[in-house]
């Protein structure tokens, strides 16, 4: 399964792009439908539309169709229609004028003071009737599922691209663990020997000799010291989140949360790494870290 971006953009229209209205096949009402559909990051699904009111009533069916194919994000999904007519004068067709005349000799049957359909009459009546709710309702879903099509695939482009950074990412993370995996036992035992030669140092001021007691108690003060400095606990956590990351990334589909989560982690642990630093090489592997951890988790907030 694919991973996906929350930010994207894609449009749609009735009929083929550049048609001109008069020879498109689809059955227009009074103009031609566009829809545009942008998405960003958000930790829910927040869905706005922006409609005109001869479209108000589809807002349901619309909201449908996002949320059957869109877990996260803050979507706008913006519709407007465009005159087809020219001087956006709606012509009436052979059959309304038809139905119109009969309906005027009808009427007048009865009402004979009633006065004649003017042109203004009959182009309004046209053009309500050619925006009627008959007219658009499966063009609206049919543009609309262009749109959202459209969306998916460029959340997926997206996605694909952070997926491939993180992994990149991952590369450099389990590097500088490499790195930092045998400067662990080497910072210990120089820690103890730098402690008990300290010891000894001072005791040594005192014109005294070291007892086999005080002897003892040094090596355990440094034993507990060596304690405190090691990171291999951490080191082992940190290769563990990064081996769920990984896995992740090919499993694909709903993961923004988890990935989120587990960046947090991964930061806990590379903090740790620099508070128990005792030497310069693994601080400057605990801020590499840390920088690259930072970077994954501006890409992770875009990931669904």
């Amino acid at each position: 399964m694919s991973v996906y971006s929350m930010t994207g953009y894609a449009s749609g229209q009735n009929g083929p792009a550049g048609t001109p209205p008069e020879t498109d096949p689809r059955p227009l009402a009074a103009g031609r439908l566009g829809v545009e559909i942008r998405s960003v990051n958000s930790r829910f699904l927040d869905l706005t539309f922006k409609l005109p009111e001869d479209l108000r009533p589809y807002e349901p069916v619309l909201r449908e169709m996002l949320t059957g194919r869109l877990k996260r994000g803050k979507v706008e999904l913006r519709a407007a229609v465009e005159s087809t007519a020219q001087g956006g004068v709606a012509e009436p067709s052979t059959r309304l004028l038809q139905r119109l005349n009969g309906v005027q000799d009808g009427i007048r049957a009865w009402l004979p003071s009633a006065r004649e359909l003017s042109v203004a009459d009959v182009l309004r009546i046209a053009a309500g009737d050619s925006t009627s709710a008959g007219d658009w309702g499966s063009i609206v879903a049919d543009v609309t599922r262009k749109a959202l099509d459209g969306l998916v695939e460029a959340r997926e482009r997206e996605g694909a691209r952070l997926a491939a950074m993180l992994k990149d990412h991952l590369g450099q993370l389990r590097k500088l663990t490499t790195q930092a995996v045998p400067l662990v036992p080497q910072l210990v035992e120089q820690q103890r020997t730098r402690f008990l030669e300290r010891w000894q140092d001072a005791m040594g001021l005192t014109g005294g000799t070291l007892p086999e007691a005080a002897q003892d108690r040094a090596l355990n003060e440094a034993t507990a010291f060596a304690i405190r400095i090691d990171v291999a606990e951490e080191l082992t956590r940190l290769g563990s989140h990064l081996d769920e990351i990984e896995r992740l990334l090919k499993k694909g589909g709903e993961i923004g949360k988890r990935l989120d989560f587990l960046i947090q982690e991964l930061h806990r642990e590379a903090n740790t790494l620099g508070s128990k630093s005792a030497a310069l090489e693994m601080t400057r592997i605990g801020v590499d870290m840390k920088v690259l951890i930072e970077q994954m988790r501006e890409q992770v907030q875009n990931i669904e």
